[in-house]
């Protein structure tokens, strides 16, 4: 490894995206870069979206090849996750309850971030800050053009409104922050 300091790294994507093979390849190597090249092996994962849900999976297997890598869970204040200590437990108890096999993610350990119980609505947006602020490199599947669904104003009213991206919230963020950024998006070929 190149580097002698113990990096961190975290992931954002949009919420609902389409995960192929050639997204779990190039997702791998690119973490696997890291670890060999940068000595990353402290990995922050969020949640919400089906890109950190493949980021986990993909850092729990690397795992196997690379023991020393630990996976940091932050969570909103309304968000759990299982300790790897205790996922074999939890898995038991859910597999005999949903009668059939379930499987977990674990993590090695939780962080609270300052204003998790604070923060509002989009509470979200700190934890995402949180997690930027403590990574050296941010793996991002961020596409420019995506558009979440749009909202109401509020319940009382008729109108709708185009809301921002959070993965476009956070991208924009690392990029203000200096932070390394690799966008895997811009790996696909369409």
């Amino acid at each position: 490894m190149n580097d002698c300091i113990v990096k961190s790294c975290s992931f954002f994507g949009h919420r609902n995206i389409k995960i192929t093979q050639e997204l779990k390849n190039n997702v791998k190597n690119v973490i696997k870069n890291l670890i060999i090249k940068h000595n990353v092996l402290i990995f922050l994962i969020g949640s919400r979206s089906n890109f950190n849900q493949l980021c986990h999976l993909i850092v729990t297997e690397l795992k196997e090849e690379y023991p020393l890598i630990k996976r940091i869970a932050y969570t909103c204040k309304n968000e759990t996750c299982i300790l790897e200590k205790e996922r074999k437990k939890w898995e038991e108890a859910y597999s005999f309850i949903n009668k059939k096999e379930t499987h977990l993610l674990g993590v090695e350990s939780e962080y609270e971030f300052k204003t998790k119980y604070t923060a509002g609505k989009n509470c979200y947006i700190e934890r995402n800050q949180a997690m930027i602020n403590n990574s050296h490199y941010c793996i991002f599947y961020y596409n420019k053009d995506y558009k979440p669904e749009k909202r109401k104003a509020s319940k009382q009213t008729i109108s709708y409104y185009q809301p921002q991206s959070g993965t476009s919230i956070a991208y924009n963020y690392a990029k203000h922050k200096n932070k390394n950024i690799i966008n895997v998006y811009n790996y696909i070929i369409t």
